[in-house]
């Protein structure tokens, strides 16, 4: 066998586990939830029956439903407002870690630690509220960090209004923020150690600055990396076991109006995900600087 032909071989071995488990684990659930979608499942004392529906559980989803859209509207706010806190904190904790400095392992595993504790019972906790209740009650307890303090420094300082509310919400979901950028922080690590030395010491010798160094040599080498952890950062935020609309579809398959509204709004979730990330993928692919 060919050293290419081996290489077909091992490429192809290699995306076996995606194949199946995309088409046993994803294809055929959603295809089944798209067909739903279109029904309304009644359950017999022996199996299930689908009544035809058309498109009227969109409508219902859309028009009648009365949080769908509001909910929706919601999460995508939210989004527009943690996404590059969440960007701009794990590009600066992993800057930080990317450092020289003793006892750096033990700093990184707590940074990477939110990650491993959002999971199982700490995440059942958080969807329950109790981790709300929590956070709500130390900032209760730490009056120089509550919202008002800053707000009236803030306002002291003349800053806009604009920007004080951005600062405050900002404060209010630094716990979601670290949370969710355990994973980001580490790409961008894994991409920071990745950028050859000699091109910060080449630079230097021009008489480059540190500011310099990192406009013109770190931050266009690390833009795919960038463009990497915002995709992820947008699914990981849509697809969140404690997302309101997670929820919300959710309770409406389990206590609402059934399984085919909610896979219908499961449907236009889906969709919504697609453009958003297509959208994304689109403004910034073409600024992207790939080194070669």
């Amino acid at each position: 066998m060919s050293f290419s032909r081996r290489q077909k071989l091992a490429g192809f071995l290699f995306t076996v586990p995606f194949l199946v488990g995309f088409i046993f684990l994803f294809a055929v659930p959603f295809y089944q939830a798209v067909v739903i979608s279109f029904h309304e499942l009644v359950l017999t004392p022996q199996t299930f029956e689908l009544q035809p529906k058309g498109w009227e559980n969109y409508g219902y989803a859309l028009q009648v439903h009365p949080e769908f859209s509001k909910t929706f509207t919601e999460v995508l706010v939210k989004l527009a407002t943690e996404l590059p806190m969440i960007i701009g904190f794990s590009f600066f904790a992993a800057t930080i870690l990317n450092s020289d400095f003793r006892g750096r392992t033990f700093v990184r595993t707590l940074f990477f630690l939110p990650v491993i504790l959002g999971a199982g019972v700490v995440m059942k906790m958080e969807v329950q509220d109790y981790a709300q209740i929590m956070v709500k009650h130390l900032a209760e307890g730490a009056p120089f960090f509550g919202g008002a303090a800053v707000r009236s420094f803030f306002a002291a300082a003349r800053f806009p209004a604009g920007m004080v509310d951005y600062v405050i919400d900002a404060i209010q979901a630094l716990p979601t923020v670290i949370r969710a950028s355990g994973v980001q922080i580490l790409i961008f690590l894994a991409g920071l150690q990745s950028i050859p030395r000699e091109v910060y010491e080449a630079a230097s010798v021009e008489g480059a600055t540190g500011w310099e160094r990192f406009w013109l040599i770190t931050f266009p080498m690390m833009s795919p990396l960038i463009l990497v952890n915002l995709i992820y950062t947008v699914i990981d935020s849509f697809t969140a076991m404690n997302n309101e609309l997670v929820v919300l579809i959710r309770e409406t398959m389990l206590r609402g109006a059934g399984y085919g509204v909610s896979m219908a709004m499961a449907m236009i979730y889906f969709v919504a995900i697609g453009l958003i990330l297509l959208a994304v993928f689109g403004l910034l692919s073409r600024r992207v600087f790939y080194h070669v």
